[in-house]
């Protein structure tokens, strides 16, 4: 820990990018994945937003992260899928048994009971508060870190329970959705604490204004009683490990396409916020009042807006390196 590399410790331009713009326009349902596939070939050439991929020194450090998770995939638990909110029986890939350096993790928890999918009490079983945009727009991301990274990566995710022994330790980046609703149990929270005391990485998406945010303190202080949250600087390193992501903008979900909003609630502003450990490594990266995960699951829709979709790719590339850098 403390900004070294591999300190997680597990428990045992392409010409077709510039065309973009003009195949949005009436792209049709057998057109998107040439769409998507463009919109990361933007992100690549940095057509996007006029910067280059801070390559070099970047990749140097994932490749030393990588190297102490070199028997960390080998523990890892053979791919699992649940049926999500949205989603049922989606198409596997054909390499989905693929075993490789990183895995998208995606935190299962029990939600407050307020009614429908939310207070499903059997959220083990899938049909759950965590399973929101669940697991298209998980794919969506590996297949992006795989096309803006070295990064070795699994082309589906691996759902993760707190309750399930060690195997937490086994990821070193772990991200949930829509947390102003969810509700740690003590030894859970303990759980999370522990993993990220020993190197790992948390990232939280999607809840918006005063209300979910209130819902997420009341577990997150349960893990950090101790650690204040606080505003993540411009200059820190996790907006610079890849991409200069100092020009920030709110990401809205999918309701923007019949809202015109960014906002949802009173959030209306986007915070970047996070937590610290003694070292000053970002553990806890909290994206309040945004959602990234919308971004990542509709990027191969032409409707929703493609600035908003690179800018989420680019955010979790930068989290992703950071997470196995420090």
């Amino acid at each position: 820990m403390g900004g070294k590399a591999g300190s997680f410790s597990p428990a045992g331009s392409n010409s077709q990018g510039d065309q973009t713009e003009e195949s949005e326009e009436g792209c049709g349902k057998g057109c998107l994945a040439a769409l998507y596939s463009s919109r990361i070939r933007q992100i690549e050439s940095g057509r996007v937003t006029g910067k280059k991929m801070r390559i070099g020194t970047a990749l140097i450090l994932t490749s030393l992260g990588l190297a102490a998770l070199g028997t960390a995939y080998a523990l890892q638990r053979p791919f699992r899928e649940y049926p999500g909110v949205e989603y049922e029986n989606f198409s596997l890939p054909p390499d989905y048994r693929e075993q490789t350096e990183w895995v998208f993790a995606r935190l299962m928890y029990p939600a407050f009971r307020v009614g429908g999918f939310r207070g499903n009490p059997d959220w083990k079983r899938g049909i759950a508060n965590w399973t929101i945009d669940y697991p298209r727009s998980d794919r969506h991301v590996a297949e992006a870190v795989r096309r803006l990274s070295r990064i070795h990566v699994r082309s589906v995710e691996q759902p993760i329970d707190l309750d399930d022994g060690d195997d937490v330790y086994n990821y070193p980046w772990l991200y949930a959705v829509e947390v102003g609703y969810w509700d740690l149990t003590d030894s859970q929270a303990k759980k999370l604490r522990e993993y990220l005391d020993r190197g790992g990485f948390f990232m939280c998406d999607d809840f918006h204004g005063t209300r979910e945010w209130a819902g997420f303190l009341a577990s997150m202080k349960r893990v950090f009683p101790d650690r204040p949250i606080v505003d993540i600087p411009d200059d820190d390193q996790i907006f610079h490990t890849i991409y200069d992501l100092t020009n920030r903008y709110q990401v809205p979900g999918s309701q923007y396409l019949y809202t015109g909003r960014t906002y949802e609630q009173d959030g209306f502003k986007a915070e970047w916020r996070g937590i610290y450990d003694d070292k000053g490594r970002l553990v806890v990266a909290i994206c309040h009042n945004m959602d990234l995960g919308d971004a990542w699951e509709h990027a191969d829709e032409p409707e929703y807006d493609e600035k908003f979709s690179s800018l989420a790719f680019k955010i979790v590339v930068n989290y992703i390196s950071y997470s196995m850098t420090h």
